[in-house]
């Protein structure tokens, strides 16, 4: 009985011992491979890096349109802005918002491509642009969001406001929400589909370039839709059967090689308006003109921006990332975790520089202590060039490794132990 006494105290003041040392040695590990401040959110790392490398827009481009701005949109930097955050009345520019919402429905699942949606009414009632749907016809959500979004119907967008909560000064609710959240501090919408003429609907071309950047960057699907020149739908109705054919009210979509989208508009007190993306070179320009005399300045202004963009970037975008170690795991439940990078790193150099060799370093400590949680940075990728440091993004832990208990940890320290004498 005394032996095993003995036993007892001998190993639990060998796994004492043994905590101790390892705790040391994993605070050790931890400051000698990795000292950083834990960044609050990648994103944050993401804008600061990229807003060094924006240029002052002192160039004159000799535009018509009286508010511009032109945005290098993966990296979100401004690369041109004239006015931009002067307050406009923004047309059917407004119903960005409007898939911006209806998207975010389809990513949560309370709304499907191949839902169908009635038509109201007071949806068919809507002037303007349209696609002349009729009370209680029936289209599917992908239907509808490509009468929205090629042929900027408003009944299609009233259709869908309604669809989704229940009126449009509740869906307009959510775009005014939205709006806050996403940082257009110098917009209030009043409709869902622009075509108010009321003091009170209005935004900025700098917050259309951000309401067009979330909505591209998070659902990329919609310029596959925005980028349909002509398209047929059917229009099923008590009267019958009747083809109806969408045209794109963006004629960049023929006239400049590389646009995909996204919106135009146009009133009499907005004047003519457009928020416009183009892909070429790895880049994404997005061009927003507001309030141009003419659809012909909108347009030509528009394609003088993207000329301006894709003839003084170029962009480095890390797309063969080296695959990451697990690491140790100290005192949890499982010996290792999991890691993964937080986002792609892009990096966007403008005027006459040059990319060179870029350099990557990955920075890791050599085991961590549990409970780790999944979502937390446990590193960094350090990206350099000839010139010094080009910015840096987190590495992640990828899953959730919770504190082993006690004798869990006493199980092991003896199976360790009695191996080693064995």
């Amino acid at each position: 009985m005394k032996r095993k006494t003995r036993i007892i105290i001998w190993s639990l003041l060998f796994l004492w011992v043994f905590l101790a040392t390892d705790t040391k040695a994993a605070a050790a590990g931890q400051t000698a491979e990795f000292s950083m401040d834990r960044p609050k959110e990648t994103t944050e790392q993401k804008t600061e890096e990229t807003e060094e490398t924006a240029p002052e827009t002192t160039t004159d481009l000799g535009l018509a349109s009286p508010s511009v701005l032109l945005m290098e949109a993966q990296t979100g930097t401004v690369l041109y802005e004239k006015n931009a955050s002067e307050q406009r009345s923004p047309a059917s520019i407004t119903k960005i918002m409007t898939l911006l919402l209806i998207f975010e429905e389809i990513e949560k699942g309370t709304l499907h491509l191949d839902d169908e949606v009635t038509t109201s009414a007071y949806a068919k009632s809507m002037g303007g642009s349209q696609v002349f749907l009729e009370e209680g016809e029936k289209q599917t959500v992908g239907t509808m969001i490509k009468c929205i979004v090629i042929a900027s119907g408003n009944d299609a967008s009233v259709a869908m406001a309604e669809h989704i909560a229940g009126t449009e000064s509740e869906f307009v609710n959510r775009m005014n929400q939205k709006a806050k959240e996403i940082g257009m501090y110098n917009t209030k919408f009043e409709d869902c589909c622009g075509l108010t003429d009321s003091d009170g609907h209005y935004t900025t071309a700098a917050d259309v370039a951000k309401m067009s950047r979330e909505l591209i960057e998070r659902f990329p699907q919609i310029l596959e839709d925005s980028s349909i020149w002509m398209e047929e739908i059917t229009h099923v109705t008590q009267k019958g059967k009747k083809p109806f054919i969408l045209t794109n009210t963006n004629k960049l979509i023929r006239n400049y090689e590389g646009c995909v989208g996204l919106k135009t508009g146009s009133t009499s007190k907005a004047g003519y308006c457009v928020s416009a993306v183009a892909k070429k070179n790895n880049l994404t320009m997005l061009a927003v003109v507001m309030g141009a005399p003419d659809y012909k300045v909108r347009f030509a202004d528009a394609a003088s921006l993207f000329q301006y963009g894709f003839s003084s970037c170029s962009i480095y975008i890390d797309r063969e990332r080296d695959p990451l170690p697990e690491l140790s795991v100290v005192y949890g439940k499982q010996d290792t975790v999991k890691l993964k990078y937080a986002e792609e790193f892009q990096y966007l150099v403008t005027g006459k520089a040059v990319i060179g060799e870029v350099e990557k370093t990955i920075e890791l400590p050599e085991k961590v202590q549990a409970p780790v949680r999944k979502g937390e940075c446990a590193g960094k990728v350090v990206y350099k060039t000839g010139d010094g440091k080009i910015g840096s993004t987190a590495i992640l832990y990828g899953t959730d490794v919770a504190r082993a208990g006690i004798w869990t940890l006493f199980e092991r320290v003896m199976r360790q132990y009695f191996l080693a004498v064995a």
